[in-house]
């Protein structure tokens, strides 16, 4: 199986979407500095200091619609649905099940990008409710993010 080795977040404030991403999970990201560097407009991000884990960069947003879809784990998508609020993201949808695996919620950064939490819980289960929005109201009309897990 080949793992997810990187990603990029586009922003239209660099400076912005590098504090909300440093502040929400505690990455390190700093200016790209390197022969390769074709301007100062990439910045890298190391999400731990373990050598096998994702890492990734945020760039310039192209054009709208130049967005990507990174599932982040945490130990508690409860509690970082609070912080993504509290630091001027926005939470899509509501805490879904994936049945024996974990939760996610789909969330809108500060530039506009959508994103999820992931939390492992291999106790998982759907409930009523998660049922019901799946049906009724998935994906949000303002969330791309949802729209994959909407069936």
């Amino acid at each position: 199986m080949n793992p997810i080795v990187h990603f990029e977040i586009p922003a239209k404030d660099m400076g912005r979407a590098k504090e909300f991403y440093s502040k929400l999970f505690g990455w390190n990201i700093n200016t790209f500095e390197g022969e390769a560097a074709a301007n100062e407009s990439y910045m890298t991000v190391e999400t731990t200091k373990e050598p096998t884990c994702l890492g990734g960069g945020i760039l310039p947003k192209m054009q709208e619609g130049h967005n990507i879809t990174i599932y982040i784990g945490v130990d508690s998508v409860d509690e970082y649905s609070k912080k993504v609020e509290e630091l001027g993201g926005k939470v899509c949808c509501p805490k879904m099940a994936v049945p024996k695996m974990g939760y996610f919620v789909c969330c809108i950064d500060t530039e506009e990008n959508p994103f999820a939490i992931w939390e492992e819980d291999k106790n998982a289960e759907l409930t009523k409710e998660q049922l019901e929005f799946q049906k009724k109201e998935c994906p949000p009309e303002d969330c791309s993010c949802c729209s994959a897990t909407c069936q």
